[in-house]
C-alpha cells in the first residue's frame, strides 16, 4: 500500500525481546549442518561451560531446550518434583500468576502468598510460611525474580536466608527470564536450585532457547521426581549433552547466536553489563519523576534496572499512550497486563541499548503523553535523563 513505508528503525523499548546486536544477527545466518557430526561438539561443549558464567554458576548444569521462558518453567518442575508436591509461591504479578498456573497444571500443590502488585517476594512471609511446614511438606519455593508486569525486582539472596533461617529442606526455583544477563544474579552464592530464562532478553537473541541452570540437588531429585516429561527430560538431555549432542534436532541458528551473544557480554564485561542496565534505569526513573508520575513500583528497593512500569494519570488509557508511540513515532512500549492493564505503560531498558537510544525512546514517550492527553512539560523528562547520565559518567 502507497505510504506504508516507515522510514528508520523502530524503537524497540519493550521489555522483551530485545534488540539483537548486529554481530549476533550475522552470527545466525548459517547453512544446516549435521547435528551429530563429529565436529558439532566443538560448538556445544564450550557453549554449555560458557552459559554458566551469566547465572554465576559454576557446579550447575545448563540446558538449552528450544523453547522459551514457559517451557524452562516446565522443564524445573516436571524434572525434580512429583503430581501432589505442595510448593510455595508469591503472587505479584502476571508472570508469577503464570508460573502458578503452570505449577498447578502439571499436577502440583500450590501454596500462594498473594502480595501487591507493586510489591515483590516477602522474604520474612516465605520464612514464616516454612517454619510453619514442620512435615516438610513445602518441596520448592518458586519466586520471580524480576516481575516485568509491574517493574518489581525480588530480593532473591534474601529468599535464601529465609529459606535457611526457617531450617527448611524446601529447593529453590527462580525466575530469571528479565533479570539474568541484566541484573546481578548468583546462582552458586544464593544456592539457587533451578534458575530458568530466555534467550529473548538480557541475551539479547530471539525467542527460541529456554534455558534452565540446575543445581547438583536438582539433578539429583530428578531422579526420583515423578511428574512427567518427555521433550524437557533432564535424563535424556544429560546423557546426550555430555558428548556435544542433543537427544534431538536443535535449533542450530541459535546455538550459533548464543555464542555470540555471550562473547558479546564477555567482551563488554558483565559487572559492567550490570552498571550499564543501572545506569539507564536510574535515568528512566529519573525523566518519570520529572513528569510528576510515578512507577507501579511501591518502593525503592523493588526498582528495576530493566522495566519502569510508569502509572498513568486518572481518566487516560495507558494503552492509548502505547498505541499513539506505536502508530506516530514507530516507538513499541510495553502494555499494561492483567490488574493494571490501561493504568500504565511499561518503559523496557534492557538488552543491547545505550544512553542515545534510551533518551530518543524517552522523546517519543513524552509526545506520546502529550498527544494522549497526559500534561507534562515537554523535554523535561528527556533533561531530568541526560542530567542523570552526565552525571553517572562523571562519577564512574
Amino acid at each position: 500500500m502507497a505510504g506504508s513505508r516507515r522510514p528508520g528503525r523502530n524503537f524497540l523499548f519493550v521489555p522483551g525481546p530485545t534488540n539483537i546486536p548486529d554481530r549476533v544477527q550475522r552470527a545466525m545466518i548459517v547453512p544446516s549442518e549435521d547435528h551429530r557430526s563429529s565436529a558439532f561438539p566443538e560448538l556445544t561443549l564450550p557453549l554449555f561451560e560458557e552459559t554458566k558464567k551469566i547465572f554465576k554458576s559454576r557446579e550447575g548444569q545448563i540446558f538449552l531446550f528450544p523453547a522459551t521462558g514457559t517451557g524452562a518453567w516446565e522443564a524445573a518442575l516436571t524434572n525434580t518434583l512429583s503430581p501432589g508436591d505442595r510448593v510455595l509461591a508469591p503472587r505479584y504479578g502476571q508472570f508469577s500468576t503464570l508460573w502458578i498456573d503452570l505449577a498447578r497444571r502439571v499436577g502440583l500443590d500450590v501454596e500462594v502468598q498473594e502480595e501487591e502488585w507493586g510489591k515483590g517476594a516477602d522474604p520474612d512471609r516465605i520464612e514464616e510460611a516454612l517454619r510453619a511446614d514442620r512435615e516438610h511438606r513445602i518441596k520448592a519455593v518458586l519466586v520471580v525474580h524480576n516481575e516485568t508486569t509491574t517493574g518489581v525486582t525480588s530480593d532473591i539472596g534474601a529468599v535464601r536466608k529465609a529459606i535457611d533461617a526457617a531450617g527448611h529442606p524446601a529447593m529453590l526455583f527462580v525466575d530469571g527470564v528479565s533479570a539474568i544477563g541484566s541484573i546481578d544474579f548468583r546462582a552458586e552464592e544464593w544456592r539457587v536450585d533451578c534458575a530458568i530464562t530466555g534467550s529473548q532478553k538480557g541475551l539479547m537473541l530471539p525467542a527460541g532457547l529456554g534455558i534452565v541452570c540446575a543445581s547438583k540437588r536438582a539433578l539429583e531429585a530428578s531422579k526420583t521426581a515423578e511428574c512427567r516429561r518427555v521433550f524437557f527430560d533432564f535424563g535424556d538431555q544429560a546423557k546426550a549433552n555430555a558428548t556435544g549432542y542433543f537427544p534431538y534436532t536443535p535449533a542450530l541458528p541459535m546455538l550459533y547466536g548464543l555464542r555470540e551473544a555471550l562473547r558479546c557480554v564477555e567482551d563488554e564485561g558483565l559487572e559492567n553489563v550490570f552498571a550499564r542496565h543501572r545506569r539507564l534505569a536510574d535515568s528512566t526513573r529519573a525523566a518519570v519523576e520529572a513528569w510528576g508520575l510515578t512507577l507501579c513500583a511501591k518502593e525503592e528497593k523493588w526498582y528495576s534496572d530493566t522495566v519502569s512500569a510508569v502509572m498513568v494519570p486518572d481518566g487516560v488509557n495507558g494503552a492509548e499512550v502505547i498505541d499513539i508511540a506505536y502508530k506516530r513515532y514507530n516507538l513499541a512500549l510495553g502494555a499494561g497486563l492483567s490488574q493494571v492493564a490501561g493504568k500504565l505503560f511499561r518503559i523496557g531498558h534492557i538488552g543491547d541499548l545505550n544512553e542515545l537510544m534510551l533518551l530518543g525512546a524517552l522523546a517519543g514517550v513524552e509526545m506520546a503523553m502529550l498527544d494522549a492527553g497526559i500534561r507534562i512539560e515537554p523535554g523535561s523528562g528527556v533533561a531530568a535523563a541526560q542530567k542523570s547520565l552526565r552525571g553517572s559518567q562523571e562519577a564512574r
